[in-house]
């Protein structure tokens, strides 16, 4: 059977249709009335890293050609690229790959970290 879903990730909508092919449906699991009754601990403030993107992608970011792992940044915002020049290293089944710049400008936003996984059509980085 069909499932139809909207999704949405960063901003952008994608309808996505999936098969159920396996499995039982469960009905979701919801705690007893004591326990939901219950004041629970509150979790220490986690510092989150702050955001590498200067600017939200747009339609002119890179895309991630394949799913990997970013395993080094060559560039930084503010930067000028030839055409051909080599930004990125992504780890794509056990081989390092080199995403090159598509033309000649300045990097005006980077959209991904070191170590971030990244599958196929995620921005990466834009140049002006």
């Amino acid at each position: 059977m069909l499932r139809k879903f909207k999704i949405s990730i960063d901003g952008k909508e994608y309808l996505v249709e999936m098969e159920e092919i396996g499995g039982v449906p469960q009905a979701p699991i919801t705690p007893p009335p004591a326990v939901a009754a219950q004041a629970a601990p509150t979790p220490a403030p986690v510092e989150e890293a702050a955001p590498v993107a200067s600017t939200p992608a747009g339609n002119d970011a890179m895309l991630s050609p394949m799913p990997g792992t970013i395993l080094k940044l060559l560039v930084n915002i503010g930067d000028t690229v030839q055409e051909n020049q080599p930004l990125i290293i992504l780890e794509a089944m056990k081989m390092e790959n080199e995403i090159v710049a598509g033309k000649a400008g300045t990097v005006t936003g980077i959209h991904v970290q070191q170590g971030d996984m990244v599958n196929p059509g995620e921005p990466l980085i834009t140049i002006g």
